[in-house]
C-alpha cells in the first residue's frame, strides 16, 4: 500500500538536511524526550545518564525553579512549593480535583481555572507543565546540537478539549513548536507496530501516574486505525498511592489534622511501598510525624489487592466497554501492550491477563514506549523519513454537541469518530422574530447539559426576523488532527456567520500567554549574558588548570621573566572569574593564550625529541 509522505508546511527536508524534531511524553510521574538518530530511536538522557525526568517542579522564593530529581527530593521538606503530578490538574478547576483534601497544596481559583499558591506567586498547571517542557527542550537541543523545529507531544486519549488545549499552551510557553498532539495509546502502537512489524488487532492498556486510557487499534500494512478508546483522565498510580495513604491513617489510628509536610511524608512512603510491592510480597512503611508520633506498618500484596480492587475493576470495566464499542470479542485480539509505569503492579498485570487470556507484550520499556512512538511521528512530520509510509487514524474520545431547549444535548460528533473530521447539523429559531441565537458547545456522553463539560459559548446575530422554525442555521463542528475543536454557525438564507475556536476557560488566555512570553523575552538578554559568563568561566578554569599542569612539569623551558608573567596572568584571571567580570575574563583569557603559545611549542618539541631519542632513521621509516 503506497501512502503519501506526511510533512508539516515548510518542514520538508532537503536530501542532505536532517531537521531536529523530538517526541515528548509529558507524564504525570515522569517525563521523557526521544528522537530519531541515524534511523534509530533513542530516549535522550541528562548529564548523569538519567532518561526519566520526574515531573516535579519546585518554586523558590528568589523566583527560580528546580525541576526533576532535585525537586522530587524536596517534596517532604517544602511540600507547598513543590508541585508533583501536575498533569492531573491540566484543564481542571479545583472543584474537579477529587483528592484535593489529601494534597499539601494551597489551591486558588481564577476564572474557573485552578491555580496553586507558591512562594513565587500563583501558578497555573499550564505554567508548571511549561517548566518541565523547558527542561526537556534544553536537554534535546544540547544533545542534538541545534534548535528544534518542533515536537510531537503525547496526551492521554481520554483528555478532553480543555486538557488538550492546556497542553498546547504549556508547549507554547516553553518555546516549543507543536507538530502534533498524539494520543498516548496510538503512540505506543506506533512504537510496537514499526519496531516489531505487528499486524492485527491490539489492545493498548495505558495506566500512568495520573491518567488511564485503553484503546483498540487495527494495524494493517502501515495503517494504524483506532477503533475505539476509553478511559479516565483522573485515574492512575496516584490513586493507588492514595489508597495506601488512607490505609496508613486508619491502621495507625491517626486522628489529628495533618500538616502539609506530614501528608507529604506519608504519601512518599505510600508510593515507595507500592513500588516495593511490585518486587516483593510485602513492604515496610516507617514514618515519624511532626508531632513525634511514629508509624511503623507492614503492607502485603494481599492487603494492597484488597485496597485497590475497585480501582483495578474500574480499568477492566472500561476495557470491556471499549471492546464492545469496537464490536470485538476477546478471541479477536492478537496482542496486548502495557504502557505506563503503573502497569508494573502485579494486580494490574494479573487482571488484564485474566480478562484477555494471554500474557502482555513487554519487550519495550513501558516507561519509554510512548516517547519512542512520538519520536517516530515527529521525525515523519519534520520531513526526515522519505522512505517510511504509515497513516494514523485516531478518534474523538468524547462526544461533542450543542445545548438545545430544555437543557438537553444534541450530539453532533459521536465519540470514537475518526479524526480529523467535520460534521454539520441544521437548527432553527424557537420564537417568532428571533434575530439572534446563543450557541453552547458541550462535551460528554450524558443527555443533560449539566452532566456534560461546557466548552464554549458564542452568539449568532443578524438573523432575519422570521416566524419560529423558518430560519435555517447550519452549525459545523471541526476537529483537527490534534483533537482540538472549532465551531461555526451560518444562517443559510442571509449568509450571516459566527465562528469560535474553542478555547476553554480552564487554560490560559492568549493575553496571559503573550504576557508570559514577553516576560521570558524581557529576561532573555540577561539570561544570555549569564550563560556567556558561565561558559567563559568554565573555559577559563580549564585554561588555568592545563597551564598550571604544564608549569609543574616543564617550567624549566621558560625564562624566569616568562614564567612570572604567565603566573601573574593566571592569578589575575582567577580573580576575574571569582568576581564574575565577563569582559576582564575574555581579555585575560586572550592574553594568557598568547603568552603560552611559545611555551606550548617548546613542550611539543621536547615531547618529540623524547619520543625519538635513541632511534635511527631506519627505525623511524620502518626499515
Amino acid at each position: 500500500m503506497a501512502l503519501l509522505q506526511i510533512a508539516e508546511p515548510g518542514m520538508s527536508a532537503d536530501p542532505h538536511q536532517h531537521r531536529l524534531a523530538v517526541g515528548i511524553d509529558l507524564g504525570t510521574t515522569n517525563s521523557l524526550v526521544a528522537t530519531v538518530k541515524s534511523a534509530e530511536t533513542v530516549v535522550l538522557a541528562d548529564h548523569e545518564g538519567r532518561k526519566l525526568l520526574p515531573s516535579v517542579v519546585r518554586y523558590l522564593s528568589d523566583g527560580t525553579t528546580v525541576v526533576g530529581q532535585e525537586a522530587r527530593l524536596a517534596i517532604s521538606e517544602d511540600s507547598q512549593n513543590t508541585i508533583a503530578s501536575v498533569k492531573r490538574f491540566m484543564g481542571r478547576s479545583s472543584a474537579e480535583i477529587k483528592e484535593a483534601s489529601s494534597l499539601p497544596y494551597r489551591f486558588a481559583e481564577s476564572d474557573g481555572m485552578l491555580r496553586v499558591q507558591t512562594v513565587a506567586g500563583e501558578k497555573s498547571p499550564v505554567e508548571i507543565s511549561a517548566e518541565i517542557l523547558k527542561v526537556l527542550k534544553d536537554r534535546a537541543e544540547e544533545a542534538l546540537g541545534g534548535e528544534l523545529v518542533g515536537a510531537v507531544i503525547t496526551v492521554p486519549a481520554y483528555f478532553d478539549d480543555a486538557q488538550r488545549q492546556a497542553t498546547k499552551d504549556a508547549a507554547r510557553l516553553a518555546g516549543l513548536n507543536v507538530l502534533r498532539l498524539l494520543n498516548e495509546p496510538t503512540s505506543a502502537a506506533l512504537a510496537y507496530g514499526l519496531d516489531e512489524g505487528a499486524e492485527g488487532l491490539y489492545v493498548i492498556y495505558d495506566l500512568g501516574g495520573g491518567t488511564f486510557d485503553v484503546s483498540v487499534l487495527r494495524l494493517t500494512k502501515g495503517v494504524f486505525e483506532v477503533l475505539a478508546t476509553g478511559g479516565d483522565s483522573a485515574l492512575g498510580g496516584d490513586d493507588f498511592d492514595h489508597r495506601i495513604f488512607c490505609w496508613v491513617l486508619q491502621e495507625a489510628e491517626v486522628t489529628e489534622i495533618l500538616s502539609p509536610e506530614d501528608k507529604s511524608l506519608i504519601m512518599v512512603a505510600a508510593r515507595a511501598a507500592k513500588e516495593a510491592l511490585s518486587r516483593s510480597d510485602k513492604a515496610a512503611i516507617n514514618v515519624t510525624l511532626s508531632s513525634g508520633k511514629k508509624i511503623s506498618l507492614t503492607i502485603t500484596r494481599e492487603i494492597f489487592k484488597g485496597l485497590t480492587c475497585r480501582l483495578v475493576k474500574k480499568t477492566i470495566d472500561t476495557l470491556d466497554v471499549v471492546m464492545r464499542d469496537a464490536k470485538l470479542d476477546r478471541k479477536d485480539i492478537q496482542g496486548l501492550v502495557l504502557v505506563g509505569g503503573s502497569t508494573r503492579m502485579p494486580v494490574i498485570r494479573e487482571a488484564v491477563k485474566d480478562y484477555l487470556g494471554f500474557e502482555p507484550l513487554d519487550n519495550i520499556n513501558p516507561d519509554e514506549v510512548v516517547a519512542v512512538g512520538a519520536a517516530k511521528q515527529a521525525n515523519l512530520l519534520a520531513g526526515n523519513t522519505a522512505g517510511d509510509d504509515w497513516l494514523l487514524l485516531d478518534v474523538t474520545p468524547l462526544s461533542l454537541g450543542l445545548e438545545t431547549m430544555g437543557g438537553l444535548v444534541e450530539k453532533i460528533i459521536p465519540r470514537n469518530t475518526p479524526i480529523p473530521v467535520a460534521m454539520a447539523q441544521d437548527f432553527t429559531t424557537f420564537k417568532d422574530g428571533q434575530t439572534a441565537m446563543a450557541i453552547h458547545v458541550v462535551q460528554g456522553e450524558r443527555e443533560i447539559v449539566d452532566a456534560c463539560r461546557s466548552l464554549a459559548r458564542f452568539e449568532l446575530r443578524g438573523l432575519p426576523a422570521l416566524v419560529a422554525g423558518a430560519a435555517r442555521i447550519r452549525v459545523t463542528f471541526s476537529v483537527d488532527a490534534d483533537g482540538l475543536l472549532s465551531v461555526s454557525a451560518r444562517e443559510t438564507q442571509t449568509g450571516v456567520e459566527a465562528h469560535v475556536t474553542v478555547k476553554p476557560s480552564y487554560g490560559l488566555s492568549d493575553e496571559e500567554i503573550m504576557r508570559m512570553l514577553k516576560d521570558g523575552t524581557g529576561n532573555a538578554e540577561e539570561d544570555m549574558r549569564e550563560r556567556a559568563l558561565r561558559e567563559e568561566e568554565v573555559e577559563s578554569r580549564r585554561l588555568i588548570e592545563s597551564t598550571v599542569g604544564a608549569l609543574a612539569s616543564d617550567a624549566d623551558l621558560l625564562t624566569k621573566e616568562e614564567e612570572n608573567h604567565i603566573r601573574d596572568l593566571i592569578t589575575r584571571l582567577l580573580k576575574a572569574v571569582e568576581a564574575h567580570e565577563l569582559e576582564t575574563i575574555k581579555t585575560l583569557e586572550k592574553e594568557l593564550t598568547q603568552a603560552t603559545e611559545s611555551f606550548a611549542e617548546r613542550r611539543m618539541d621536547r615531547a618529540i625529541a623524547q619520543a625519538l631519542s635513541g632511534k635511527s632513521v631506519e627505525d623511524i621509516e620502518g626499515k
